[in-house]
């Protein structure tokens, strides 16, 4: 059941078209950058990685801070992070036996898996994003103008 609800949220049109979009940009920075390390290749291994595991990860870790547990999901959170930011980056770039800069490489890609992390987290359809977004906005204005928090 749990796979079947994971595969319908991952095969999701606004989410598969956002993928789609970051996957352009990324195969044109690979051509415009001409970095020894960025080949169309490791943007599309990185990219399935992070789109398969960083929503997943983000939600674990949230999970984790709220109930200040730590868990067996967490360090599988942690090696899936690490997996797709810099373990499968390097383990294609030796068998490609392409010069790396990895640490540079460690923090953008980071940087980018959370990005997306926060972008996909939503387990839901464009339009009750929306909704969640429109409702978020109307409580934060009314709680500004009421001195709440």
């Amino acid at each position: 059941m749990k796979l079947k609800l994971c595969l319908s949220d991952l095969l999701r049109p606004w989410k598969l078209t956002t993928l789609l979009i970051g996957m352009g940009l990324l195969i044109w920075g690979s051509f415009h950058y001409q970095a020894s390390d960025w080949d169309i290749g490791i943007c599309f291994v990185m990219a399935f990685f992070t789109y398969l595991t960083a929503p997943w990860c983000l939600r674990t870790f949230l999970n984790a801070y709220h109930y200040r547990k730590l868990t067996w999901p967490v360090l599988g959170a942690l090696f899936a992070w690490y997996w797709s930011v810099d373990g499968c980056y390097w383990i294609y770039h030796t068998l490609a036996g392409n010069e790396m800069i990895r640490y540079e490489n460690f923090l953008a890609s980071t940087g980018l898996y959370f990005a997306c992390a926060v972008i996909w987290l939503h387990n839901g359809t464009l339009v009750e994003l929306w909704q969640v977004i429109l409702h978020t906005k109307i409580t934060l204005t009314h709680n500004k103008n009421t001195g709440e928090q």
